[in-house]
């Protein structure tokens, strides 16, 4: 597969994508949110931590501050107290307090629908972006890439980058753009379930006949 050309790897990508949704056909993303606000909130606090740790914080958060004004006018030392099992609590707090006063006097306390308005607010980056775009617009607007994707995408050797941005300028070309936002959500629930950091279940992978397993040693005979 090493030599796999462009059109081969875009079929080979088809292949995994039906593998997937056959595995997983209840993907989604795993972030508890009801509105694109919540999501927002939830997203900037997933940075560098597990999702099950944001939904236990969101959880109470939630029901405490409703509109981005609530966020904005937060006292500050409480809204560190109210987050503070997340970690990186205190930057996180600061942004989502800067953020939500973008949100106020930019749009209305609205959260924007395009990637070029999301990330001019603090503590959005293009893969918080592409999680909002995509979960609570439904608007593909590229892919999402965080350590499970990375990781996936080079052990089925789609890809060689290292970097996120990198990343995904790579798989949006091989994965159909309807698919971009599903596509993330099944390899991290993948990654998740099967093809963990360390120890991966390659005997019982459902994409073992696709699967080069670069980076990964020889399975036994």
């Amino acid at each position: 597969m090493s030599r796999e050309t462009q059109a081969a790897k875009s079929l080979r990508v088809e292949k995994i994508i039906t593998a997937l949704k056959r595995t997983y056909p209840d993907a989604h993303c795993e972030l508890n949110y009801s509105n694109p606000l919540q999501l927002l909130i939830a997203t900037i606090l997933s940075a560098q931590c597990n999702d099950k740790q944001v939904n236990i914080v969101t959880a109470e958060l939630f029901k405490k501050y409703h509109t981005a004004a609530d966020f904005a006018q937060a006292n500050p030392a409480q809204f560190e107290s109210d987050i503070k099992r997340i970690g990186l609590y205190r930057n996180k707090a600061k942004n989502i307090q800067a953020c939500c006063r973008k949100l106020i006097e930019r749009h209305g306390g609205d959260v924007p629908k395009t990637m070029e308005e999301l990330v001019e607010l603090d503590g959005v980056g293009r893969k918080t972006a592409n999680v909002v775009l995509g979960n609570a617009f439904n608007i593909n607007c590229g892919v999402v890439v965080d350590t499970h994707v990375a990781r996936l995408s080079g052990r089925l050797g789609l890809t060689r980058e290292t970097n996120p941005e990198k990343i995904e300028q790579v798989l949006v070309k091989l994965v159909p753009r309807p698919e971009w936002t599903l596509f993330s959500h099944l390899l991290i629930w993948h990654g998740r379930r099967r093809c963990y950091a360390r120890n991966p279940d390659c005997l019982h992978c459902e994409l073992r006949p696709l699967c080069p397993r670069i980076g990964l040693p020889k399975l036994p005979a």
